[in-house]
């Protein structure tokens, strides 16, 4: 057995075999306990080690040939296989809740295994062909069956397929750097291509405005599972060029560069954000602005890098499981999810109000919840760095504080006498109030991380250096 098979071919074929054998009430039940099991087994089995069960001897082998390309997953890549499946196993699990299809367990498996098989593959360049068959299996995944896709989503495949020759050809072309150096023209070239191309997958200002045409127009719950898995994979793929290249760690331009458009994307993320009416835009915009900080953090002349990223993006997960959970109860009564339709439902759907505005205010770096620590850390090594990136970064966050206190007032809005109701099923109930107490001690004990981020800067030694 090889670790490609475990973390890649298994979770695929359970999603095949869920999509076309199993029904929608047992199909969440087995795609959640497949990936908490993979995620287990991510923490607990060493990779090309062998192990005695009994009088057996068993070891899991690091790589498999599949068409001629090298896929492998090593020791190092534990802790984040064990990450990218515990939280996948938490979003399969609030399916049910969230009253999604059955096909979205078994199509997010595959999106999982893709992506993750985008982390195992060598040559890495190839990583952007499994990153646009991922996006490719969104798409059934957002519209419905005999349902004409919207604006939105035709924008988000043409970014992400024009993502992938861009990234590709820049490939090419720092092959050529490697064995020059010195060539300045080449150099300059490649390192337009590059950022072009993350620039598509990132979807970096003005390339954004797939996002919140994807919240109006599709599921809230398969919308945010697409803002968690793809930005996560590809700032993995960032780092791994920033690690295998030198010159683009090294170059102050280039820095500087990733830094201006961090900034520019959370600011303006969180100004459009401020001035939306409609609470499913207002998600989509500040999936923005923390892509934004990410990219932000990607930039900083810092042996941190790592660290800061991924502090970044394991909360990333949890809030937008706990806010696309909570549209998706609200948007059964409000389908168009505008200010006028929500008004005054904290009343009738008090634990998915409470949601929305937990995980919004957990986006926005409000003390106490997830997204404060790694806010903290971004800012304590920003501040050194650049004063006045660090300004525009925070003006987007003051615009997610300005969206939240606007929907908590929307919400609360109602009629003297209106009484106050319990209207979301109690399994609903029980997944918000995980995620709420989720969001609560990650930002009250963000040592708990520790054990997982501590090991990842190994998978990118020379950015930790």
């Amino acid at each position: 057995m090889s670790a490609p098979i475990i973390w890649v071919l298994i979770p695929f074929a359970t999603g095949v075999l869920i999509l076309f054998l199993l029904g929608e009430r047992i199909s969440p039940l087995i795609a959640g306990a497949v990936a908490a099991s993979l995620a287990v087994v991510a923490l607990i089995l060493p990779i090309d080690t062998a192990m005695l069960l009994g009088t057996i001897s068993v070891k899991i082998a690091p790589s498999i040939q599949f068409f001629g390309r090298t896929f492998a997953l090593n020791t190092a890549d534990r802790p984040l296989l064990a990450i990218i499946y515990g939280l996948a196993a938490l979003w399969f699990f609030g399916t049910q809740a969230s009253g999604t299809a059955h096909r979205f367990v078994s199509l997010g498996l595959m999106i999982v295994s893709l992506l993750t098989a985008s982390i195992a593959v060598e040559p890495f360049l190839f990583a952007a062909l499994l990153l646009n068959m991922a996006a490719m299996l969104v798409i059934p995944l957002l519209v419905p069956l005999y349902q004409r896709p919207g604006r939105g989503i035709i924008r988000f495949l043409i970014y992400q397929t024009l993502a992938m020759p861009f990234i590709l050809f820049s490939g090419w072309m720092l092959a050529g750097v490697e064995a020059s150096p010195g060539n300045i023209g080449s150099t300059a070239q490649a390192g337009v291509m590059l950022g072009l191309g993350f620039a598509f997958l990132l979807a970096v200002f003005p390339l954004y405005s797939w996002i919140p045409m994807l919240t109006e127009e599709a599921s809230p719950y398969a919308t945010g599972f697409l803002l968690w898995a793809l930005p996560m994979f590809t700032a993995v793929f960032a780092l791994g060029f920033l690690d295998r290249y030198a010159w683009l760690r090294e170059s102050p331009q280039f820095s500087n560069a990733i830094r201006f458009a961090g900034a520019l994307m959370a600011a303006s993320g969180g100004i459009f954000a401020s001035q939306q009416k409609h609470i499913g835009r207002i998600m989509g915009y500040a999936s923005i602005v923390e892509t934004g900080l990410v990219v932000l953090a990607l930039g900083l002349a810092s042996t941190e890098v790592v660290n800061i990223v991924f502090l970044l993006l394991v909360p990333r997960g949890l809030e937008l499981a706990v806010w696309s959970l909570a549209l998706s109860i609200i948007k059964r009564k409000a389908y168009s999810l505008q200010f006028s339709e929500i008004q005054g439902m904290a009343r009738s759907h008090p634990a998915a109000a409470a949601g929305i505005i937990l995980a919004h205010l957990s986006m926005a770096g409000f003390p106490l919840l997830a997204g404060f620590p790694p806010r903290t850390a971004l800012w304590q090594e920003l501040a050194g760095q650049s004063l006045a990136t660090s300004f525009w970064a925070f003006l987007g966050l003051i615009g997610l504080l300005i969206a939240a206190f606007r929907t908590l007032a929307v919400f609360v809005m109602a009629e003297e006498n209106k009484a106050w109701e319990l209207n979301e099923s109690w399994t609903q109930r029980v997944m918000l109030g995980l995620g709420a107490l989720g969001l609560f001690v990650l930002g009250i004990f963000p040592q708990a991380l520790q054990p997982f981020i501590a090991s990842l800067p190994a998978l990118f030694s020379r950015l930790s250096q």
